[in-house]
């Protein structure tokens, strides 16, 4: 099958890239996606100096590692949230700065179009990551959320957002946004109106992960029916509700792991999701990028985990068929 297998390093941001990679490829993957975090890959760095990502490129290769994605996730996050303390944790020192809100949502911006160059200077073509949201406070509607406050949220993703796309357009990069809660586009619905709001232009697409669907109730399949021409880049990673009569599907404030959730994230194949489906969907949208483990599961050993997401991953891997499983009656005919 054609389409690599590969694992998001995101979750494994504590190794240095060195021992990752090596991690990786005796795990069995094909290819690694990094994160701008940690020592993977370094924005400032990589436009810096320019031996970074050739070196960068000599230890994947030594590894046999293919690298089509890199990731933008923490510092999309503050292009379009309302800035507090939380963010502080999960944005580089010069992004952060001295914290006025209104300066972080300008240098992550200013960011992100940096990754776009770095990512284009790396040979990538795709950068996945979040936008964060202006409006996410508002998803329950009390006290009454005016319309005009909801058009204010999509506006503010194209006011920021297409001037970060002018760049990416620029390197010959497409922005993949993971489709996520706390993000502009958090379901189908949601992911047209982010589309609409720019312009539905071609740098702007989907990092598909089928597990924020899911646990929704959103069918996976259904919005790749939706957005066959926009899955830039897909995660797989597996989920499960556990609704009991006492859990909430809204997790009543338990952070993952927690056995009083209605919902958690599982390792690839121990959840709920139908991957056969998804992987026979993205077939019919002639999907044929990486399969990117976002490994996710509080209750298992991440390097059991990451091996076994390999081998599950690989199994499902299947091509479309090329013909038509009654032709040889017509044939013999």
């Amino acid at each position: 099958m054609a389409r690599p297998v590969t694992l998001f390093t995101g979750q494994w941001a504590d190794l240095p890239i060195a021992e990752m990679a090596r991690k990786t490829a005796e795990f069995g993957y094909d290819g690694i996606e990094l994160a701008c975090w940690g020592d993977h890959f370094e924005v400032d760095k990589a436009l810096a100096d320019d031996n970074y990502c050739r070196q960068k490129r000599d230890l994947l290769e030594r590894q046999n590692l293919q690298c089509l994605a890199i990731s933008s996730h923490l510092v999309g996050q503050a292009v379009l949230d309302v800035i507090d303390e939380r963010h502080k944790a999960i944005l580089p020192a010069y992004v952060w700065g001295d914290g006025n809100p209104a300066g972080v949502n300008k240098r992550a911006a200013e960011e992100l179009k940096n990754t776009a160059r770095a990512a284009q200077k790396l040979g990538v073509g795709i950068v996945n990551g979040f936008t964060g949201s202006s409006i996410w406070p508002f998803l329950y509607s009390f006290p009454p959320v005016p319309e005009k406050m909801i058009e204010a949220g999509f506006q503010l993703l194209a006011d920021r957002f297409h001037p970060i796309l002018d760049v990416f357009a620029e390197c010959g990069v497409k922005f993949a946004l993971e489709v996520h809660p706390t993000e502009i586009a958090f379901d189908l619905y949601t992911a047209e109106r982010a589309l609409q709001a720019l312009d539905n232009r071609e740098e702007f697409g989907f990092n598909f992960d089928p597990s924020h669907l899911h646990w929704q109730g959103v069918d996976p399949v259904e919005f790749i029916r939706a957005f066959p021409d926009r899955i830039y880049h897909v995660h797989v990673k597996d989920a499960i509700t556990t609704l009991n009569g006492r859990t909430g599907i809204l997790a009543s404030h338990l952070n993952f792991g927690d056995a009083r959730r209605g919902w958690d994230f599982r390792s690839p194949g121990r959840g709920t999701i139908n991957f056969e489906e998804i992987i026979r969907a993205l077939n019919k949208a002639g999907y044929d990028g990486p399969l990117s483990i976002e490994w996710e599961d509080m209750g298992m050993d991440r390097d059991f985990g990451a091996r076994e997401a390999c081998e599950f991953t690989k199994r499902m891997n299947f091509a479309q068929s090329g013909r038509a499983f009654d032709a040889a009656f017509e044939e013999a005919h």
